[in-house]
């Protein structure tokens, strides 16, 4: 490896260069694109109540105004593992064809196997990828990306086993960035606090090649009722790579934005930021008119006050001096959309009692090998020492990416769809054979408990999957089955919901913010499993951290590269950096949805956690920052107004 990267630093390249674009100039037009990816229900423009001068004209005529402009960076990924492939070329056993078998860090085994297979040439099926650990993507590792491609030519042209990794530079370079944006908010509301009005314009950084935007508005339209709304997505090219999806992608940015903004509107109405946000709770889905599927949001805000002493905190800004220190409290809303999509899943089941079920999704780290063999567990009606999850491999059933916190309900619903083809083929062998105890039943009537299928009504009538099997002669019952999103999808909005608050205390002198308390409760559905779910939790309030205070990457302005090389100078939270967190969930299962109740939750604790931070930095400072990250200079740079503001007073 080393050699080859040695080899590669003797090359020698001539270019004839032009000056690159790297920032979004005022002046620059942008194009605007309909749809997020082209999905339908993700419109980039929209209007409400009418269309945009009517939204203006309301706006215009609210009796209480904010209308600001704010700036997030590009960041980046850096998952704990590089994007890392093994190349393996062989010829079929049977009629000597080509077969390609990929190791790869990839969280899209599915997709990336189809964009190989055209690549090279070959039948899908000639293309095997294998992923059993992704090992952290955060949406790096969702796309098919050139370093795979290049690794299976370089093994093609060597008839060798090839290795390739990414260093960290590289990671930097070519595996996607969350992109730029610049974002203006105008927020209307009458004398009591009630929305009239919002208009939401963003301005989002892509490369010449790409045609990725960051849907900036994807909250907007949800998360408050507002009469009239205007949305309004741009898109810039620049001389950059191209950016992708990084976790939550578009509600990050832009709920910070309408979380600055509504603390905004609270400060001008004289009201608590909280009391406003109760205030204009939505009932039903604003975009649509849908009742939500099960929505408790109100009780994350109780709970979320009571755990961080919100009743006790002076309101006013600059208020609570700790020593050198100034502390202050703040809070924000987050709202993830629960998607589901179609995938299926395989059950294996021995006449040992055990078995083993297949997918081919993956585990990013999030806890996927645990959640699924337990869903598996719970729908055999076997223990869990009995389970067996397999996952990362073309070989299994159809499972789609693993991103936008679907894969709980989408693969969760396929597996619970798989054990109910099991229940049935176990029941055709079992209730048509004089000698079993459940002869003349119907599937309907039986359950799955413990090992046994048996009656619903009488549980203690019914027959071990062991003897069953048995008495069939056969070693093993395969069954496979998928899901895809139903009519409740159709019927009701699906979104997980959640209430963050922060207390920090600032250095006014250094810049410096240390936060000191995060606590997020979250309304999530069912639980699976706690532990994993806390550690999730954990995960998103350290990428909102993150986004609050140090992450952006900045380019060369002469040649368009990362000026960052590393984590030396790409600076992330360290644990230094982390304060204490509690994280609490509801754990009320979502009675309208398929498989097991459970919403996503893997992204919903970034949604707002920046929010909660740069709105607890006004309260103890009384300076607003709409400019992220808040680093010590920004900081001081902020107080240093103030200083001369008061001084010419």
């Amino acid at each position: 490896f080393e050699q080859a990267r040695y080899a590669a630093t003797l090359v020698r390249v001539e270019y004839d260069p032009t000056p690159p674009v790297v920032t979004m100039k005022p002046d620059a037009p942008p194009t605007f694109p309909d749809k997020f990816l082209g999905r339908e229900g993700e419109e980039l423009q929209k209007t409400r109540g009418g269309d945009a001068p009517a939204v203006r004209v309301a706006f215009d005529g609210a009796a209480v105004r904010v209308s600001e402009n704010y700036k997030t960076p590009i960041e980046h990924h850096n998952p704990i593992e590089m994007s890392s492939t093994i190349a393996v070329w062989r010829k079929s056993p049977g009629d000597g064809a080509s077969e390609l078998t990929l190791y790869d860090t990839c969280r899209n085994l599915k997709g990336n196997q189809t964009v190989i297979a055209q690549v090279f040439g070959l039948p899908p099926e000639s293309v095997r990828i294998v992923s059993h650990f992704v090992g952290g993507s955060f949406g790096a590792k969702g796309f098919s990306w050139n370093n795979p491609i290049l690794c299976a030519l370089a093994a093609k042209s060597t008839n060798r086993t090839v290795k390739m990794s990414l260093t960290r530079q590289q990671m930097l370079l070519l595996a996607g960035q969350r992109a730029a944006t610049e974002q203006r908010y105008a927020i209307g509301a009458t004398a009591d606090g009630t929305i009239q009005a919002v208009r939401h314009e963003a301005r989002t950084h892509s490369s010449v090649v790409s045609g990725y935007i960051e849907p900036c508005g994807r909250t907007t339209k949800s998360i408050y009722p507002a009469p009239f709304l205007e949305l309004s997505t741009g898109l810039i090219r620049l001389n950059l790579p191209s950016p992708c999806p990084m976790r939550a992608p578009g509600e990050a940015a832009g709920t910070w934005v309408q979380e600055t903004a509504l603390d905004e509107l609270a400060e001008k109405l004289a009201m608590d930021p909280l009391a406003l946000r109760l205030h204009n709770h939505a009932d039903v889905d604003p975009d649509n008119g849908k009742p939500w599927s099960s929505k408790h949001l109100k009780e994350c805000y109780a709970r979320g006050a009571e755990l961080i002493g919100w009743a006790k905190r002076n309101p006013k800004p600059r208020s609570t001096p700790v020593g050198r220190y100034l502390e202050g409290y703040g809070m924000a809303t987050t709202i993830y959309p629960s998607g589901q999509n179609p995938a299926e899943a395989r059950v294996i089941l021995s006449d040992d009692g055990r078995a083993v079920v297949q997918s081919a999704t993956h585990d990013q780290g999030n806890g996927a090998y645990t959640i699924f063999a337990q869903i598996a567990a719970d729908a055999l009606g076997l223990p869990l020492s009995q389970v067996r999850f397999d996952l990362g491999d073309t070989a299994f059933p159809f499972a789609p990416p693993t991103g936008g916190s679907t894969a709980t309900v989408s693969v969760g619903a396929a597996i619970e769809a798989a054990a109910v083809q099991t229940k049935r083929q176990l029941a055709a062998l079992a209730t048509g054979e004089r000698s079993s105890p459940l002869f003349g039943a119907t599937p309907e009537s039986l359950t799955m408990a413990e090992g046994r299928l048996v009656l619903s009504a009488k549980p203690e009538q019914g027959e071990t999957y062991v003897a069953i099997l048995k008495r069939a002669g056969q070693k093993q019952l395969t069954a496979t089955a998928g899901a895809k999103p139903g009519a409740e999808r159709e019927k009701h909005s699906i979104s997980s919901f959640g209430a963050l608050f922060a207390k920090v205390r600032v250095d006014p002198e250094l810049g410096t913010i240390r936060v000191q308390h995060i606590v997020g409760v979250f309304d999530i559905g069912r639980v699976i499993n706690p532990q994993t779910a806390e550690s999730q939790f954990h995960g998103g309030i350290g990428f909102g951290i993150g986004m609050a205070l140090c992450e952006e990457t900045v380019y060369d302005p002469r040649n368009g590269r990362a000026a960052m090389r590393g984590l030396a100078d790409y600076h992330v939270p360290s644990m230094a950096d982390t304060p204490r967190i509690t994280v609490e969930a509801l754990n009320i299962p979502d009675p309208q949805i398929q498989g097991p109740g459970a919403r996503g939750l893997g992204e919903i604790g970034i949604v707002g956690t920046a929010a909660a931070i740069t709105n607890a930095v006004y309260h103890a400072t009384g300076m607003r920052h709409r400019e992220l990250p808040l680093t010590p200079t920004r900081m001081i740079a902020g107080e240093d107004r103030t200083k001369q503001e008061r001084g010419s007073v």
